[in-house]
């Protein structure tokens, strides 16, 4: 209470001027670019936004460290498995690249056929059957346009029906959801084949499946091709709901892929190639081929020298055998080869010709030639008995 007594005058003067500077700006407006702008809000302004700043600040490097650290710790984990899950897709990708290449090999050896799609002509729906018996469109293509009875119509999207009737300048395509319709089909997976037909509700059935088969919904339904109006591999639909029916057969919804109810415009098939499968070429090569690339190969026979006969050799002279060298010169082959002396290297002589008095050796015609690099055993000369000479006995009782 001293200090107010004592400054009251000195606080009121304060008091008096704060509300004359408070009501001037209250009073004067700044003018701007765009528009004027009371001085209180200016002061109010700037008081305040250095504190919303700070707040401004704090909130977001509190953000940033959750998103950045504690938002973030399982990210090492998920990113371990995303490695190794790129990793199992990679092999998975090799795997199926093999077995697509040997599927080609094998499809190339048996000469398999495949149809593919190589000219289509775009029609625009111009009507519809207009009953609920019968589905089916009219197109504002006909015969004189070039289409014929039982050509494929697709879409984008998937298979809408065949063309059934054909007029001059549109034709009359029944669509797959009709109860008199018929298209070869395939589950995509179980590679299940089927009938996909219409039925009177304008469901679209597969049947002749076999009621112990199991088929998931959300398969996929393509063509088989087996019906020669559709090529293999175009996509029908997907499985709805697969249900036991009659005579052992399974009844599988299937849910069209293109929309047979909004059909715009279509796309007829007028010209399909049948072409051969062929091997892929731009592979690597086999792992037969570098195995037999990397063996080391036979050493080569060294070239014996073929002595050429003379000018002047007769008719009787030795010739040459298929190898270029005369029989004369390969070398003697040993009668009987005995293990006795197998160092023996020296050449056969000429067998001498058994005359009348001479006793031929036993084994002188199983004298052969033989080659060089093989033993040579002489066989032991046999001493011609004279005719009247005393036997070796003899002689011992005579000495």
């Amino acid at each position: 209470m001293d200090v107010l007594g004592r400054y009251r005058n000195l606080i009121v003067l304060v008091g008096v001027l704060f509300a004359q500077i408070l009501g001037l700006a209250v009073q004067v407006k700044r003018t701007t670019d765009s528009e004027p702008t009371r001085l209180i809000r200016i002061w109010a302004v700037g008081t305040v936004t250095p504190l919303e700043r700070g707040l401004v600040w704090t909130k977001t490097t509190t953000g940033s460290w959750w998103h950045n650290y504690f938002y973030l710790r399982g990210v090492r984990a998920e990113n371990r498995n995303l490695k190794a899950q790129i990793e199992r897709m990679s092999l998975e990708q090799v795997r199926m690249s093999q077995d697509a290449d040997q599927a080609r090999r094998l499809q190339a050896l048996l000469a398999f056929k495949e149809q593919f799609i190589s000219q289509t002509m775009a029609a625009q729906v111009i009507g519809s059957s207009g009953s609920e018996l019968s589905r089916s469109i009219y197109i504002d293509k006909g015969e004189h346009d070039g289409i014929k009875p039982d050509m494929a119509v697709i879409t984008a999207e998937g298979v809408v029906g065949k063309v059934l009737r054909v007029y001059r300048s549109t034709a009359l395509v029944l669509l797959i959801d009709d109860q008199t319709s018929g298209v070869g089909a395939l589950l995509d997976k179980t590679r299940l084949q089927g009938i996909l037909r219409g039925s009177p509700s304008g469901e679209v059935v597969l049947e002749k499946v076999m009621s112990d088969e199991a088929v998931p919904p959300g398969e996929l339904v393509l063509t088989s091709g087996g019906d020669g109006i559709f090529p293999k591999g175009l996509l029908v639909g997907t499985v709805t709901k697969a249900t036991p029916g009659r005579e052992l057969f399974l009844n599988i919804r299937v849910h069209p892929a293109a929309d047979l109810s909004r059909l715009e415009e279509v796309l007829v098939v007028t010209k399909i190639d049948v072409r051969q499968a062929e091997p892929d070429q731009t592979n690597a090569a086999r792992a037969v081929d570098i195995l037999a690339s990397r063996l080391p190969g036979l050493p080569s026979k060294p070239e014996e020298a073929a002595k050429p006969a003379g000018p002047g050799s007769s008719a009787g002279g030795n010739a040459p055998s298929a190898t270029g060298v005369p029989e004369a010169a390969k070398p003697a082959k040993p009668a009987n080869p005995s293990p006795a002396d197998p160092g023996a290297h020296a050449t056969l002589p000429p067998a001498p010709e058994p005359s009348a008095g001479i006793a031929a050796p036993a084994n002188a015609s199983a004298l052969k030639p033989t080659r060089a690099d093989s033993p040579k055993i002489l066989p032991k000369p046999v001493k011609p008995a004279a005719e009247g000479k005393p036997q070796p006995d003899a002689e011992e009782g005579q000495h």
